[in-house]
């Protein structure tokens, strides 16, 4: 799916593939994904767990782990294809400085034997190639974590003296230390209270506003957090997008079945209803990724699908507002 805006793209995506391989056998973590991020656009991207939605950000980096192979398709970042320089381009000149990625669980990822200006030398470290002085990363480093509401003190600190938020807090200070073009944040409220989590989402905001972050694309389970901070959404389902266009537009008159099961079984306040508002859930199970269905893959638990479903992959169809869906219903099949 792409999104068309004004400018130029900063981040493309095209017919990416990614699979795991272990002793589970093969899972299509991502199949066929296509998407542009345009400079100073945010992109939200959501789905049920196990979707391939984190895997999809991995892949976007250029940095796979031990399980995780990428399998084809291109990623250009800034105009460098992460799968095709070397390794050390890939380090120095697009991770960090271009791009920077949050994974889930990233408050965990702090050294708990370090302060984090130790943490923070080992960044840089790694980064440039040179390691800096405790006394250079407070001058350097203590400006930007000031500017993101967090003190010069934080850096004389121990992870364990941090609560949660602040451990969040300082890893996106560090993620974006060099002020990347486009972060690509994980789940980063799932583990956090709600005055936790409204904090970090100011600071992502600010980041934004401030020019510190031009671009960003934003995992979550938390749909209306989305709708604050992204102005695209990008639904996911069994390592394919089934519909992307403006977030308004999507979670206001969602086109997809999947999309409109989704958004149906989300809770959500809304006082003109007066708490009377049923959830509706989607029938049946998310399917195995290691033996995807054949056709379309939410054929099995649509109810509009029909036969032509079960057996030919939708590709995709554009809508007047701009909206990529793929359904055979908006393609005249059915």
């Amino acid at each position: 799916m792409v999104i068309q805006m004004n400018g130029q793209p900063l981040v493309v995506v095209e017919g990416l593939k990614g699979h795991y391989v272990g002793m589970f056998g093969v899972v299509h973590g991502v199949d066929g994904v296509s998407l542009t991020i345009e400079e100073g656009e945010g992109v939200g991207l959501v789905g049920e767990s196990g979707c391939g939605k984190s895997t999809l950000a991995q892949l976007v980096t250029g940095v796979t782990g031990p399980m995780l192979h990428y399998q084809e398709g291109t990623v250009q970042v800034d105009g460098y294809n992460v799968y095709d320089i070397p390794e050390e381009t890939l380090r120095t000149e697009v991770l960090c400085k271009r791009l920077s990625y949050i994974p889930q669980a990233a408050m965990d990822s702090l050294n708990p034997v370090k302060r984090i200006t130790g943490l923070l030398q080992d960044v840089v470290k790694e980064r440039t190639g040179r390691r800096p002085t405790s006394d250079e990363i407070r001058r350097t480093a203590g400006d930007h974590f000031e500017s993101l509401g967090l003190s010069r003190g934080v850096l004389d600190l121990y992870p364990h003296e941090l609560s949660g938020g602040m451990k969040q807090r300082v890893v996106v200070a560090i993620s974006t230390l060099w002020n990347p073009k486009i972060l690509v944040v994980d789940e980063p409220t799932s583990a956090l209270d709600v005055s936790s989590q409204k904090m970090l989402i100011k600071t992502l905001a600010m980041l934004r506003d401030r020019a510190m972050v031009k671009s960003m694309l934003f995992i979550t389970h938390d749909i209306p957090v989305a709708r604050q901070i992204c102005e695209s959404l990008a639904v996911m389902y069994c390592g394919q997008l089934v519909e992307v266009g403006p977030v308004e537009g999507v979670l206001d008159a969602p086109q997809h079945p999947y999309t409109q099961g989704l958004l149906a079984s989300i809770a959500s306040y809304e006082p003109q209803q007066g708490g009377q508002q049923w959830l509706e859930s989607i029938p049946g199970r998310p399917p195995d990724m290691r033996e995807p269905p054949p056709g379309c893959r939410f054929h099995p638990r649509c109810a509009s699908a029909e036969a032509r479903c079960a057996v030919e992959e939708p590709t995709e169809a554009r809508l007047a507002d701009g909206r990529s869906l793929r359904c055979w219903r908006y393609m005249g099949g059915l």
